[in-house]
């Protein structure tokens, strides 16, 4: 299947008025800077989108203004994280009239599957749509680790092309190349081994913190593919307080606190999430605060690195 998904794809936020309705202006607005920063495409409703706070209609209807906005211009992914093999038909069916450009898809994270459950489900979904598929393999958050052997079962399935790899471990993408060659494109799905996983082939990198700071994403991702470890590393550095906060359990509250901060978003969030408050908050801040007084100056990388 033609597909050509590479680079950094931040998770994006959906952004919600006080009152827990979605403001739309401000996820355009959210869009156009990021485009207009060079990040390669988007993944719509997941985690950082709330995709489970929201209701079906407004699932359809956000699809529907981001390929709007985007008209085209990067592909949009959209996350699939319902309850059943059924629902989550329906919303792919759906997702894919609107004319979003594939799907990343979960398990039915609610009851942890076996092995024949869970690629069951991964199955019937992919069988009921034309649109590439990424699967989004996180046992650290869900449980449920789909392995080489289940892999090896689904990519049977011509339209399961991609992978968002987030055991932790990296040894797992030498380990999908060694057993698979170019079958998978590979994401990184954690932040804080972004560096790491490009090194060892990773195509992709789906963030949380690359919604805040997409310049800096872009640039360290170029400069991994292009051996400049010097660069890379110093940047690495630089940005590794910030990529934490992508993996602890409030890091949706982070990134939208984070995004607000910098002027691109507002850190209202739907229940059961809470803004943050007390020592959490604070921490947030103080680290968003020193990465901007410590902010690199990405025009000498930058020049390179877009080479």
């Amino acid at each position: 299947m033609h597909h050509k998904w590479q680079g950094v794809y931040p998770a994006i936020s959906t952004q919600f008025y006080e009152d827990g309705s979605i403001n739309y202006q401000a996820n355009r607005r959210m869009l156009e800077q990021l485009i207009e920063d060079g990040i390669n495409g988007i993944i719509v409703l997941g985690t950082v989108g709330e995709n489970a706070s929201l209701t079906s209609a407004e699932k359809r209807e956000f699809l529907q203004h981001t390929v709007r906005t985007v008209n085209g211009r990067i592909p949009v992914i959209a996350g699939c994280t319902e309850h059943s093999a059924g629902e989550a038909i329906d919303y792919v069916k759906a997702a894919e009239q609107i004319g979003v450009d594939g799907i990343m898809l979960l398990p039915a994270v609610v009851y942890r599957g076996t092995d024949r459950e869970v690629l069951t489900h991964y199955q019937l979904v992919a069988r009921a749509t034309k649109l590439p598929i990424m699967v989004y393999n996180n046992p650290v958050s869900y449980g449920v680790d789909i392995h080489l052997d289940m892999m090896a079962i689904l990519a049977e399935e011509p339209n399961i092309v991609a992978i968002k790899e987030s055991t932790t471990d990296t040894r797992r993408i030498s380990e999908l190349y060694q057993r698979f060659g170019q079958r998978f494109v590979i994401f990184c799905g954690v932040d804080d081994i972004a560096l790491e996983s490009v090194l060892l082939g990773a195509t992709g990198w789906i963030s949380g913190l690359t919604n805040v700071f997409p310049r800096e994403s872009v640039t360290l991702f170029r400069l991994a593919q292009q051996g400049r470890l010097a660069e890379a590393r110093e940047l690495y550095r630089w940005f590794m307080p910030l990529l934490r906060l992508d993996t602890v359990p409030t890091l949706v509250q982070c990134i939208k606190l984070a995004e607000q901060i910098v002027g691109r978003g507002h850190e209202n969030v739907r229940l059961p999430r809470l803004t943050l408050a007390g020592e959490e908050r604070r921490y947030v801040e103080q680290v968003v605060a020193t990465a901007l007084a410590s902010r690199p100056d990405l025009q000498a990388l930058s020049t390179t690195a877009a080479e």
